[in-house]
């Protein structure tokens, strides 16, 4: 079944309705972070709400010095009893990242985007939760003011009169509850003109053209593994790792102290920072090296890239857009045969190292091929082991490897869907907007979990095959795999002409 006719079948249309493409809100949510967009167009358009320093997914509540919380009248809250955290029955999906939920407090009463922020940088005493962080919802006060935030205030819809309809992407996995509580929010409290929802792993295999595969969604704490079939979540072997991209910057913070040069530049030895603050400022030079895109994931036995011996495909390079980055590598390989040879050697000494400089707090700073180690704790979680800011974790529950991970997950499927699955890897999540290879390097280390030995049959999984988003999405081309979740949530809305009542894709 094509990709169009399946978001179609899954799709329940309300035949009385018919909306304009330009009134459609899209709205991606995620552990951490929310992104939201308005209209449907003929090239479909990436988020118009779509910075994270913005839209984290994180409200506040303001504290007095005695600790009450405080409502928008900067009034204490009577405090209500305590609040029931609902079990989602996977252990390994609860977050660390706080959450403090007051009952009496109002949608009105929390701070989200910039009002938060502001909040923050004057240095207010605010408490913070993020409700979606376990991959559910936490605390439906604090969602409810997420996407009042967006839709009214981002996005600028009214709620009388509200034309637009609403397409949710949310975790896999929720409740029937909770998915009559997100159609209470959105009819009752916003008057949206039509809802649907859709789970982000399904999204994000559709944004890669395909319905079948293995969805790896890599967020700051965890990591989502989910088997998708015909379009459909596989529920019973999808899993959760507690790893995450937090993990992975305080890998390379680590490495990075052995770097004496680098140490010494942001703690000389006049004025040394503490061990706490210095940490501090190599995480932070970490997220600049990898947000910038200075690392790349080698895979396992990488090869150089075979030249091209002269032939060019022109088609190819027009439609990926990448006609000015060929004109430039033509002019240095013309500008390096004129270089003479010990400047030839020279420029190859400089390529084998790997050197990058970057201005980082007014210092300019040089990194070698250690920026590239970042990834490294996905794929052996014991490298994690007695870092500091890294708690510490009993055999029993030490995280798997990535790919030991997915091994299993796809392990757990039926033996006839497992060639399917294998030969859709779509590897996802912010990371991979800025750091690529991630994916090449997850495949080449699942070679051992896809052949069995034990099973010579014609349903025998022979590899793995990587899918990314294609490169005829002009508005995605520089985006990697980051914002899959809210393309595929964009075709599924677009594919039908009359955007729906309400859908749930299980």
């Amino acid at each position: 079944m094509s990709l169009v006719k399946q978001a179609k079948a899954n799709i329940g249309v309300h035949p009385a309705m018919s909306f304009r493409d330009l009134n459609v809100v899209i709205i991606e949510t995620g552990r951490t972070n929310v992104r939201a967009g308005l209209g449907l167009h003929d090239l479909l358009k990436t988020p118009t709400v779509a910075n994270p320093q913005e839209i984290l997914a994180r409200v506040g509540l303001r504290r007095n010095a005695s600790g009450e919380y405080l409502n928008k009248s900067q009034q204490p809250i009577t405090p209500g009893g305590n609040a029931v955290k609902k079990d989602i029955g996977n252990s390994s999906r609860v977050s660390a990242l706080p959450q403090h939920s007051e009952p009496n407090a109002s949608v009105n009463d929390y701070l989200v985007g910039t009002a938060l922020d502001e909040a923050l940088a004057a240095g207010q005493d605010v408490s913070i939760s993020w409700p979606f962080a376990d991959g559910d919802v936490r605390d439906w006060t604090q969602a409810e003011a997420i996407w009042k935030y967006i839709l009214f205030n981002r996005l600028q819809r009214r709620r009388v009169q509200n034309e637009s309809p609403v397409l949710l992407s949310m975790p896999s996995g929720l409740a029937r509850d909770t998915y009559e509580r997100v159609c209470q929010i959105f009819f009752e409290r916003f008057n949206t003109a039509g809802l649907a929802i859709i789970e982000r792993p399904v999204a994000q295999m559709y944004a890669a053209n395909s319905l079948n595969g293995v969805v790896v969604d890599i967020d700051e704490e965890k990591t989502d593994i989910t088997p998708i079939y015909e379009g459909t979540t596989l529920h019973h072997p999808r899993t959760t790792i507690p790893l995450g991209i937090r993990d992975c910057q305080n890998y390379l913070a680590h490495l990075l102290k052995s770097n004496q040069s680098i140490v010494a530049t942001l703690s000389p030895p006049d004025n040394p920072l503490e061990p706490e603050a210095l940490h501090a400022t190599l995480l932070d030079l970490v997220k600049l090296l990898w947000a910038e895109g200075h690392v790349r994931v080698p895979s396992d036995g990488e090869t150089a890239l075979v030249e091209d011996e002269g032939v060019t495909d022109i088609a190819a390079i027009v439609m990926a857009g990448k006609e000015k980055a060929v004109i430039e590598s033509g002019m240095k390989k013309k500008a390096t045969a004129k270089a003479s040879a010990a400047e030839q050697a020279r420029a190859r000494e400089i390529e084998a190292l790997d050197l990058l400089t970057v201005q980082f707090r007014e210092h300019s700073l040089t990194l070698g091929k250690e920026r590239h180690r970042l990834c490294e704790p996905l794929f052996d979680p014991t490298l994690l082991s007695g870092l500091p800011g890294t708690p510490p974790v009993s055999n029993a529950v030490r995280p798997l490897p990535l790919q030991e991970a997915v091994g299993i997950v796809v392990g757990q499927a039926d033996i006839d869907l497992r060639q399917s699955l294998w030969a859709g890897l779509v590897v996802t999540g912010d990371l991979t907007r800025h750091v690529r290879g991630i994916g090449i390097a997850l495949q080449s280390r699942v070679a051992p979990f896809v052949v069995t030995p034990d099973l010579q049959t014609d349903v025998q999984p022979r590899y793995a095959r990587v899918l990314n988003v294609p490169e005829y999405y002009p508005e995605y081309r520089d985006t990697g795999n980051g914002l899959a979740c809210f393309l595929g949530s964009s075709i599924a809305a677009k594919v039908n002409p009359n955007p729906v009542l309400c859908i749930f894709l299980f």
